[in-house]
């Protein structure tokens, strides 16, 4: 995203979220596509408050581009329940 970080070089809630997605997937990915998807979306189903989450699915349909193949099938699996 062009405007990752404000003046201060910190992150904007935005780009942390999809940090923090890509970084559960990356961390998940040995367990193969299909069941690193599962668990990337049980995770954030789990331990994610409901704004985050719906947040998340928001900057997945604006940013399609910023979230890892892995990330970006499980936020579609969690925009679909």
């Amino acid at each position: 995203m062009a405007d990752a970080h404000d003046e201060d070089g910190v992150m904007s809630t935005g780009d942390r979220l999809i940090y923090m997605a890509n970084q559960i997937a990356r961390n998940l990915a040995s367990e193969g596509p299909d069941r690193s998807t599962q668990m990337v979306a049980e995770h954030i189903r789990s331990f994610w408050d409901p704004s985050m989450r719906r947040r998340i699915v928001e900057l997945a349909s604006e940013h399609p581009d910023a979230l890892s193949p892995i990330a970006a099938a499980a936020i579609e699996r969690i925009a679909a329940t």
